[in-house]
C-alpha cells in the first residue's frame, strides 16, 4: 500500500473540503490514488445524501443577489433541516453562491422532473431529426445524449457550477450536504432582468 502523506492529505482536502480523518481514510481505500480517492468521495456523498433525501427539509434562508449594473438579480430558496445548519456560515455561502450563478447561467428549472413532459418529449423528437441520417442502432442514443446536454443548459441542478465548472450544481450541494449531514435542497428560484418579461407599449395615433 502506497504511504499516504500529510501533502496527499491536505491536498486532497482543499479539492474535497472533507474533514482530515474522512480524506486520509479515503486516500487509504484508493490506495494514495487522488481521482480514485475523489470518486469515491463523491460515490459516498452520493450514497449519503440518498438516505438524507427523504427527512424533513423545513429550515434554510431565501438569498439575494442583485447584479451590480442593477439590471438582473435572483432570488433562491434553500433548505436545510436545522436553523442550526442554515446559520452556518458554509451553508450561507452556498446559498450566495447559488444566486450568483442563477442570475450567470440562466437556469429555467430546479431539477429535470420539473421539465414538462411535452417540452422534453418535443425536445427529443427534435433530437431525433436531426440525428435521422444515423444508423436507426444508434439514432436513440446519440438523441439521449442530445437530450442530457440539454438538461446541462437548462437545469440548475445539471449545470456546471459557475464557480467550478469541473463540478455540477448537484456535486456542489451534495459536498456540503456531506459536511453538515444534513439534507439541503433547492426548494425554488426567481430571476429578474430589467425588461425582459415587459409588455410592448404602443402610443395612440395622433
Amino acid at each position: 500500500m502506497a504511504e499516504i502523506t500529510a501533502q496527499a492529505v491536505n491536498e486532497f482536502r482543499k479539492m474535497t473540503g472533507l474533514g482530515l480523518m474522512e480524506c486520509k481514510t479515503l486516500l487509504k481505500e484508493a490506495d494514495g490514488d487522488l481521482k480514485k480517492a475523489e470518486t469515491l468521495a463523491k460515490e459516498r456523498g452520493l450514497k449519503n445524501a440518498e438516505k438524507r433525501a427523504g427527512r424533513a427539509a423545513s429550515a434554510g434562508r431565501v438569498e439575494v443577489y442583485i447584479h451590480h449594473d442593477a439590471k438582473s438579480g435572483a432570488l433562491v430558496e434553500l433548505n436545510c433541516e436545522t436553523d442550526f445548519v442554515a446559520r452556518n456560515d458554509e451553508f450561507r455561502q452556498l446559498a450566495k453562491d447559488l444566486a450568483l450563478h442563477i442570475v450567470a447561467a440562466r437556469p429555467q428549472y430546479v431539477r429535470r422532473e420539473d421539465v414538462p413532459a411535452d417540452v422534453v418529449a418535443e425536445q427529443k423528437r427534435i433530437f431525433m431529426t436531426q440525428v435521422g441520417d444515423k444508423p436507426e442502432a444508434i439514432r436513440e442514443k446519440i438523441a439521449e445524449g442530445k437530450l442530457g446536454a440539454w438538461y446541462g443548459e437548462i437545469v440548475l441542478m445539471d449545470q456546471k457550477f459557475i464557480k467550478d465548472d469541473t463540478k455540477s450544481v448537484n456535486d456542489v450541494i451534495i459536498g456540503v450536504n456531506a459536511r453538515t449531514g444534513e439534507n439541503i435542497s433547492v426548494a425554488r428560484f426567481a430571476r429578474f432582468v430589467v425588461g425582459e418579461n415587459a409588455a410592448p407599449t404602443t402610443e395612440a395615433a395622433e
